[in-house]
């Protein structure tokens, strides 16, 4: 399950909506890429976001925004929980606990709190907070009060609850042949399963994940914060959750930074099918760098090298690869593992490793790793978040897709064509959500967020997951949107690509100088 609009690598078709998770790459890849990144001295003039003449609280929420949040200090960070309306339509109804982590400012002075989004939908919040200090600009540890946190159904917030561990495996694992009406049943009654155990292990949270709920939660958290403007960055899907916070509250807007952005007009077919295209490009610049030293496993030409991989995946669809752990690696593995390195050029070495391990030796261990590390899975067969499961469900009511058999095949069709090596693990997201207990609240639309101050989006020229048109796309809808561009590879741009992304980002979110529209680096 990788590529869909917002996380990591894509995720074979099980991510359904998006194709794959969008966002940085957390957790362990996020920290072995920590020391990759320059993090050169901001010594840029300080100036804290003007205050907006914030609107009043709406009746029944005002114990959320004037909650007193409580840090306690955690693994060398702070920790704390906050409380939202589980149905913002019925504050009485309940609520929902926020697992929150923060780094404080390394100046002992905040001018703020800066909310950062890693992506997904789905993926903690909190992890990101870690990787920040060894990626983020010394000026902006220096000043902000860095927070993190688990969105709604998330990680350690109040979680959405679906399968156990076993269960979760075979529906990461198990491959579907979407070719055959058969195969297509046995994916839509899949989905149905895991969306009717949803439901009973989770409760009413489950119609509640969707992504407006999430960014109403972003201005609790804002007030209980003590901040009058909303700073924050977000990445890949993180970026339609900031997106969608500045159109409901455009006067509270301080300073957004939204990198890797969501088009939030694409379908879900387009966006499937855009996202392919995205992965065929990242991975056909991946051949041409293998090929160009001397320890590639893919022969011949860029396109040999490309039948070779896919040729990789169908054997293992066919005939699983064995792996010094015992577990199988099968085709929806297989293409995880490759996928995932995808989202960075820095990532390419262990992609080689891998392929160079199953293609020669015929030993699927190293792509399984990569496999496990996209799917938060423990070597104990445990799993360490419910990104998963997070992932669909939201999906399945931020936007509706068709399940109609006709389409799906028609669109599938299309996405091969255009991405021949991995289109096939792009197409009939419409299974996903057929059968899901919720129906879905969202539909896509532009985001204008009228009235709010300039909002940067950064866009990275060859991004597989989150593609530059969307960054375009985004930049162009909103009222103030500044779109700043990263020539290169890789998802996203802040923390992982140069001196001049990390520069203009850092001078805007500390100085508020918004970089010249257009800007290229």
């Amino acid at each position: 399950m990788l590529p869909d609009p917002v996380s990591a690598p894509p995720r074979a078709r099980r991510r359904g909506p998006l194709g794959a998770r969008t966002g940085v790459v957390v957790g362990v890849l996020a920290l072995l890429l920590a020391g990759c990144t320059s993090s050169p001295k901001n010594q840029s003039v300080v100036v804290p976001p003007e205050a907006p003449a914030t609107g009043a609280v709406e009746p029944g929420l005002e114990p959320f925004y004037t909650q007193a949040i409580e840090w306690t200090a955690c693994d060398g960070f702070e920790c704390a929980t906050a409380q939202v309306p589980l149905d913002y339509a019925e504050p009485a109804a309940g609520s929902v606990e926020l697992a929150l982590k923060r780094a404080p400012a390394a100046s002992g002075t905040a001018i703020g709190s800066l909310l950062v989004n890693p992506g997904g939908p789905g993926v903690a919040g909190i992890d990101l907070v870690d990787s920040a200090v060894e990626t983020f600009g010394e000026g902006v540890l220096a000043n902000y009060d860095v927070v993190g946190f688990d969105p709604r159904g998330v990680g350690q917030s109040t979680p959405i609850r679906c399968l156990d561990d076993q269960a979760k495996d075979q529906l990461i694992s198990t491959d579907v042949d979407y070719s055959t009406d058969a195969g297509v049943a046995a994916a839509t009654a899949a989905y149905a399963a895991l969306g009717a155990a949803c439901a009973a292990n989770t409760g009413p949270l489950l119609g509640h994940v969707d992504t407006v709920s999430a960014a109403r939660d972003l201005d609790v958290l804002r007030a209980a914060l003590g901040d009058d403007a909303l700073t924050y960055l977000g990445y890949s899907y993180g970026t339609l959750l900031g997106a969608t916070y500045a159109d409901l509250f455009p006067d509270r807007v301080g300073r957004l930074v939204l990198d890797g952005a969501l088009d939030p007009t694409v379908t879900r077919s387009e966006l499937a099918l855009q996202q392919a295209v995205g992965f065929e490009n990242a991975l056909r610049a991946y051949v041409e760098d293998c090929q160009a030293g001397s320890q590639c496993p893919l022969q011949g030409g860029v396109d040999d090298g490309l039948a070779q991989v896919e040729a990789l995946v169908e054997r293992a669809r066919r005939n699983p690869l064995q792996t010094e752990s015992g577990r199988p690696l099968t085709g929806s593995l297989a293409f995880t593992g490759i996928a995932l390195p995808l989202y960075d050029d820095a990532l390419w070495g262990y992609l080689t490793q891998a392929l160079t391990a199953a293609i020669v030796e015929d030993d699927g261990s190293v792509l399984l790793q990569l496999a496990d590390i996209y799917n938060d899975r423990n070597p104990d067969g445990s799993f360490s978040s419910n990104s998963t499961e997070a992932f669909v469900a939201i999906n399945c009511l931020d936007s509706a897709s068709s399940a109609d058999l006709a389409e799906m095949r028609a669109e599938a069709a299309e996405i091969e064509a255009a991405a021949p090596t991995v289109g096939a693990f792009f197409g009939y997201g419409g299974v996903t959500c057929a059968a899901w207990p919720y129906p879905p609240t969202g539909e896509p639309g532009p985001t204008t967020a009228e009235g709010a101050p300039p909002i940067l989006v950064i866009g990275t020229t060859n991004d597989p997951a989150t593609p530059y048109a969307w960054s375009e796309a985004l930049a162009e809808q909103l009222s103030s949107g500044v779109l700043l561009t990263y020539e290169g590879e890789g998802h996203t741009a802040y923390g992982r690509s140069n001196d001049c992304i990390l520069d203009a980002v850092d001078q805007f979110l500390l100085a508020g100088e918004v970089p010249a529209d257009g800007t290229r680096c």
